[in-house]
């Protein structure tokens, strides 16, 4: 079985992805005992990854992808998007949360979308997968499930929060499942074809 170093230790995100790459093996940074910060400071979402999936593939040599991701919202010009995991100052979900929902106030327009966008070293070439999910921004938090700001995003088309969806359906609609998915058929192929 092949195996894909996953850039993350996120529980949620890494169980989301599993589900999805079938007979590839996934494994985490812990499993591959990468324990660095890998600086993020970059501008856009394509940078953000490549520097994530450059520095575990130098440490490891295993091929990897990591993803850069965040939610756009059109009334805040864009924000937080790259900076959607410390848009508080804090790398803080609640607070981030509640920081889009304080600067959405009174706002007309609550239009937004999640963006991911993922990095794959793959044989030592690099490749790009990008997952855009539109939907809008609710006033208030609502379900259990999702993280981030899963329980305060509606995705066009639905009436549930990303927070109130199953897992199965989110991981088909959201922009991480659909980056992923652009992935995972990209993977098939190659596989295919050695």
């Amino acid at each position: 079985m092949q195996q894909l170093v996953i850039a993350s230790n996120n529980a949620h995100k890494i169980g989301e992805i599993k589900e999805m790459v079938g007979d590839i093996e996934l494994l985490s940074l812990k499993d591959i005992g990468f324990t660095e910060d890998i600086p993020e400071p970059y501008h856009t979402f394509e940078e953000n990854a490549l520097a994530k999936a450059s520095a575990i593939y130098k440490f490891s040599g295993k091929n990897v992808f990591a993803d850069d991701s965040g939610i756009c919202v059109n009334a805040l010009n864009g924000a937080p998007g790259v900076d959607s995991a410390n848009f508080s100052g804090a790398r803080d979900d609640e607070k981030n949360l509640q920081k889009v929902l304080k600067e959405l106030k009174g706002a007309q327009d609550r239009s937004a979308f999640y963006k991911a966008v993922i990095c794959l070293i793959w044989d030592g070439e690099v490749y790009y997968f990008e997952g855009i999910c539109e939907g809008e921004i609710i006033g208030a938090k609502r379900g259990e499930g999702g993280f981030g700001y899963d329980p305060i995003f509606i995705p066009v088309g639905y009436e549930q929060t990303f927070a109130d969806l199953p897992l199965s359906l989110k991981n088909k609609i959201s922009h991480r499942g659909k980056a992923v998915m652009k992935m995972v058929e990209f993977l098939k192929e190659r596989n295919k074809s050695i």
